[in-house]
């Protein structure tokens, strides 16, 4: 399939607009419709991309069998049914985040496309950043060892959602990141949430959420609509270095810092913990050279690589689903006043069972 695949955007919205951009500048791709329900919206939109088709019923697009997929750029609660459509019809599917309003319709989602043979892909724009993809290539040659925390701050004077709190609305970034970057993905078993309301909104507008990982390790989200500054930073640390990701340095996204306590000094008898002396590490810092690439740009390319090469994408329907269950997990959290609640674990991938 060496020609360029035919892509429609479904929702002329908000992310709609960058998503139809990117396809159109893709050698990847050919943009052949915009389908929006308000018409305007939707010709304005291809007007400023030079004139691109406008559709405004989803099945007369979805009928159409020259086209090879569709990027689905509408409200989380309608996603499901947006999607299904587009797998039934034979369309491989790229959906902005969340990938579903519950865990339970993501999943239908996931299974509809491996029974088809389709590829369904998350937006999971920021795993497509020139910084987290050399985050995730510093974890995996070892250079931070052992990971022992990460902790992620997204913060801003944000519009309050009508149809979701904080959680669900500025999270699923941090979630996707960490899923991206960890070794086997996101594996906590619990979360634990905290939120507030002080505005009376009816939701959390302030939250922070706690998910012990594996072998000890702790991952920490604090995300906030009523901050009157805008922090985007990640810390990761592990037993040889502590990596700083602050997203809104553009001269220096990136920070390795080969600092730390070394944990070889450290006693794990109680006798002799009274005796151990802590040692610390005060090394050198650097800072990781990155390529200038638009994310969305990225994340186009990984699309029509993973169709053409039958293969799973970097950010599929299960990786969204690990993000779903502990959104979901969180919630049950909230309601319990902050109590651990159980992350349920995601079915195994159709080709891995069998």
């Amino acid at each position: 399939m060496n020609r360029p695949l035919r892509v429609a955007v479904v929702g002329a919205g908000y992310w709609g607009p960058n998503l139809a951009r990117n396809f159109r500048m893709s050698p990847d791709w050919e943009l052949v419709a915009i389908c929006d329900l308000d018409r305007a919206r939707a010709e304005k939109l291809a007007d400023s991309l030079g004139g691109v088709p406008v559709v405004t019923d989803l099945d007369q697009l979805l009928a159409d069998p020259e086209l090879d997929a569709v990027a689905i750029a509408t409200p989380a609660r309608t996603h499901h049914a947006v999607v299904i459509s587009a797998l039934r019809a034979g369309k491989h599917v790229v959906v902005e985040k969340p990938l579903a309003d519950s865990r339970e319709r993501g999943l239908d989602m996931v299974r509809e496309a491996e029974q088809r043979g389709l590829v369904l892909m998350a937006d999971h724009t920021y795993c497509y950043t020139p910084a987290v993809m050399k985050i995730r290539e510093l974890i995996e040659d070892g250079a931070l060892g052992d990971i022992l925390f990460i902790d992620s701050v997204r913060i801003n004077l944000g519009l309050i959602q009508p149809d979701v709190d904080v959680f669900w609305d500025l999270a699923p970034h941090d979630l996707s990141i960490m899923d991206f970057i960890l070794p086997g993905g996101l594996k906590a078993t619990t979360a634990a949430a905290q939120g507030a309301d002080p505005l009376g909104a009816g939701k959390s507008c302030v939250g922070y959420l706690s998910l012990p990982l594996e072998g000890g390790a702790i991952a920490h989200v604090h995300v906030n609509w009523l901050s009157p500054t805008k922090i985007r930073q990640m810390v990761v640390g592990g037993t040889k270095r502590t990596l700083v990701w602050d997203d809104l340095n553009p001269q220096q996204r990136l920070s390795v810092y080969d600092r730390g306590v070394d944990l070889t000094q450290v006693s794990t008898s109680a006798a002799d913990r009274a005796a151990a002396t802590v040692s610390y590490r005060l090394g050198d810092t650097w800072s990781p050279a990155l390529p200038e690439r638009e994310a969305l740009a990225a994340m186009a390319t990984e699309f029509a690589d993973s169709i053409r090469r039958e293969r799973t994408p970097r950010t599929d329907g299960h990786a969204a689903l690990r993000v779903l269950s502990v959104l979901e997990a969180a919630s049950r959290s909230l309601a319990l006043s902050g109590a651990p609640s159980p992350i349920e674990s995601i079915p195994i991938p159709m080709e891995l069972a069998s």
